[in-house]
């Protein structure tokens, strides 16, 4: 006895419901997926427990559980613990540091002085901006560096093929991060 003798067995069409024009443009649709517009996945978690351990002093698992979610992350101890593990994290006096902080990583920052007197052809601040000149096709590896040494006054950069935008939080910011740079290729 096939499905089509027994109606109870025979497979259901999906009915959807759309007001919208794309009801015409996709009218074979069956599933629609709806995703948020904020990954809350393992690496955007990441990324904000470490700006929270960065910005301010968190003391505790619970504080930063209790910031987390006033961002509309909400996880739980053991997800948080493994997360701070993961991230080399250690609790001291002060809150919560990365595991063996040194003041600066002279690894990182000898490859970025290498790259800036390789690469640096001007600088250009702009506001809470500034803007790193290179020979074509030379801002992707300049802007690899900079992220690589993890200055604190950067917020992002973004690399095209002879500009490298390096956004900061502010002015003053973008000012200790040029005396920085500065430093560095003299």
């Amino acid at each position: 006895m096939g499905n089509a003798a027994n109606p109870a067995l025979a497979p259901r069409k999906a009915q959807i419901f759309v007001d919208s024009p794309a009801k015409q443009l996709y009218k074979n649709t069956v599933v629609c997926i709806i995703v948020d517009a904020m990954n809350t996945g393992k690496t955007f978690r990441h990324g904000q427990i470490l700006r929270l351990v960065t910005d301010a002093r968190i003391t505790n698992q619970e504080d930063l559980r209790r910031r987390l979610a006033a961002q509309k992350l909400r996880v739980t101890q053991a997800t948080l613990s493994r997360d701070l593990q993961e991230l080399r994290l250690v609790k001291t006096h002060e809150g919560y540091k990365p595991d063996a902080v040194l003041p600066e990583d002279t690894s990182k920052l000898s490859s970025l002085t290498r790259a800036l007197g390789e690469f640096l052809s001007d600088i250009r601040p702009a506001e809470n901006m500034l803007v790193l000149k290179t020979p074509p096709g030379s801002a992707q590896t300049l802007a690899a560096a900079v992220d690589g040494a993890k200055f604190t006054e950067i917020a992002g950069t973004i690399a095209g093929d002879d500009t490298v935008l390096i956004i900061t939080p502010d002015r003053r910011s973008r000012e200790s991060l040029q005396k920085r740079i500065e430093s560095l290729v003299k």
